[in-house]
Order: C-alpha cells, then sequence, then structure tokens
C-alpha cells in the first residue's frame, strides 16, 4: 500500500506524461496504492489537463494561489490514507520506475532516498559547490554519510514526519528540512542512486535566493536539533582564522590593528564554545519538557 504525492506548478508539457507512467508503474507494482496531484495555483494548462485525468486512484487538492513546494507535499502527505508516502516530482527529473526500487526498503527504513546520479545532477558550475558546502554541513551535524541531502524522490513514513511538520520548510527547501530532520533525530535513513534527467519546461528555482534560503534553513536546524556541534564549529573557524591572521601578520605585515584582530578572534574560542554549552543544555531542557521529564 502506498500513497505517491506530486506536486504541480505549471508542468503543462510533462505533467500528462508524468501521471501515465507513475499510474503504469503503480498498477504493476503494488495491490492497493494512490495518486495525490497537488496542483500548487498553476496558471497554465495544468489544471485542464489534470482535470482531463481519468483515475478514479488519483485525488486532486487545488490550491487557488502558489504556495510553495514544501506546502504542497505537506498537504499532500496530510490527505494519504497510507503510512507509506513516495515523493516525486513533476517534471520529468526522475524516473517512476524508481518509486518500486526505493519501496523494497520499506518499513525497515523510515525513510529512503534516491541519491542523484547522472550528467545532468553533476553538470552546473555553481551548483555543485553549494551541493558540497551543505552536504558536508549536514554530515558534521548528523555524523553520518548523507548522499543527496534534497532528492525529489524519496519515500517517508506519514506517522514520523507528520511529528515533525512544524519544522519543515514550506518552500523549495522542504526535503532539505526533511532530511536534517530524520538524521538529526536519529531515524533510519537509505540511500539508493537514481538517475537525475534534464527537467521538462521552465525551472522554478531561483539559484541564488534559493540556495541562500536553503543554507539559512540548514543552520537553523542544525541549530534548534545539535545547537553545539554548530557552535563549536564557528568556534573554531574563529580560532584558526585568528591563527593564520596572526602568523600572515607576523612574517608579512607587522601591523598593530591585525595583532589585535588576530587576539580576539583566538580569544573568542572560548565564550563562543561556552554559549553553545548553554544553548545544548537548554535544548536537553525544551526536550525534557515535552517528553514529561523533570
Amino acid at each position: 500500500m502506498i500513497s505517491v504525492v506530486i506536486p504541480v506548478y505549471n508542468e503543462e508539457e510533462i505533467i500528462s506524461n508524468i501521471l501515465r507512467q507513475v499510474s503504469i508503474e503503480l498498477k504493476n507494482s503494488f495491490k492497493e496504492y494512490e495518486i495525490i496531484l497537488v496542483n500548487d495555483g498553476s496558471t497554465d494548462r495544468t489544471a485542464e489537463i489534470i482535470k482531463a485525468q481519468n483515475d478514479d486512484r488519483m485525488l486532486v487538492i487545488t490550491h487557488p494561489e502558489n504556495m510553495g513546494y514544501g506546502k504542497s507535499l505537506l498537504d499532500g502527505i496530510i490527505a494519504a490514507k497510507h503510512d507509506c508516502i513516495a515523493i516525486i516530482d513533476a517534471d520529468g527529473s526522475y524516473s517512476p520506475k524508481d518509486i518500486r526500487r526505493l519501496y523494497e526498503y520499506y518499513p525497515q527504513y523510515d525513510m529512503v532516498v534516491g541519491a542523484r546520479r547522472g550528467d545532468e545532477y553533476r553538470s552546473g558550475l555553481f551548483k555543485r559547490p553549494a551541493r558540497m558546502l551543505f552536504q558536508c554541513l549536514v554530515e558534521y551535524a548528523a555524523g553520518r554519510k548523507v548522499e543527496d541531502v534534497n532528492s525529489g524522490i524519496r519515500i517517508i513514513k506519514k506517522s514520523i514526519i507528520l511529528k515533525f511538520k512544524d519544522s519543515l520548510c514550506a518552500g523549495f527547501s522542504f526535503t532539505t528540512t526533511c532530511t536534517i530532520v530524520f538524521l538529526l533525530n536519529y531515524y533510519f535513513v537509505k540511500y539508493l542512486p537514481v538517475l537525475y534527467f534534464k527537467r521538462e519546461g521552465k525551472s522554478k528555482i531561483k539559484y541564488w535566493r534559493d540556495t541562500l534560503r536553503t543554507g539559512q534553513i540548514i543552520l537553523e536546524s542544525i541549530l534548534y536539533y545539535n545547537p553545539l556541534k554548530l557552535f563549536l564549529l564557528l568556534a573554531i573557524c574563529n580560532g584558526l582564522f585568528g591563527c593564520v591572521v596572526g602568523v600572515l601578520n607576523y612574517y608579512l605585515f607587522r601591523a598593530d590593528f591585525l595583532s589585535i584582530m588576530s587576539a580576539i578572534c583566538i580569544a573568542s574560542f572560548v565564550p563562543i564554545f561556552c554559549t553553545g554549552l548553554i544553548a545544548n543544555q537548554l535544548k536537553k531542557t525544551r526536550d525534557s519538557g515535552k517528553h514529561g521529564i523533570d
């Protein structure tokens, strides 16, 4: 039994083909299934094409205006009948055949993620450094290997994801926060390689805005679930910067203001680290209160 949630926004060129592919795969692989299509305020012919579909196992949720990728997914997850939730993008960048591959590891794992592979995923001069930075941050915070932070195809347990619905991003970074929440709360996460294809139509992602927003979301999530690691990272970076400035100043510049800057950066290690300890204790107090522990 599975519920497949597909968020859609202005995908008139591909949506009919995607729905046909998803329906075929689900009919061949599952005894009971449903497709939940969330039309997020599309302004092209997407709504008209969806309306023409004749599938009694498809539930359509319509937003009167565009509310964001994450909001669409969350509304679909809430409406789903089954605890096994699969999500897949409607732009043709993922193969619906991979849903069955991911399902093979359910329910042993709480989340099964398609780790993207292929030339299209590796392309992009500016995208790759951001992906690497975000991946390193999440791996550092979680202490676990993370193969793909924000893949758009995955299987999730509804009973778990709804526990954290207030912590999830309503926009493009929904999958990123989903990954962080599961890892930092010690749920079982499995990664499987999947091919990533060139999307059909025009991308809705605004690179600089969404990249900065994703970075903000990652830092906020780490601060909420594992504050000590974030403050430790800041303290180490600040201290190392002070040491580098001090060495360069000693051998090259001999400037008084650089000596002062170096000393302040090195000395700030202790107060920043102590702030992290305080934040960590506040987190433990908060968690104890949630579970009714004195």
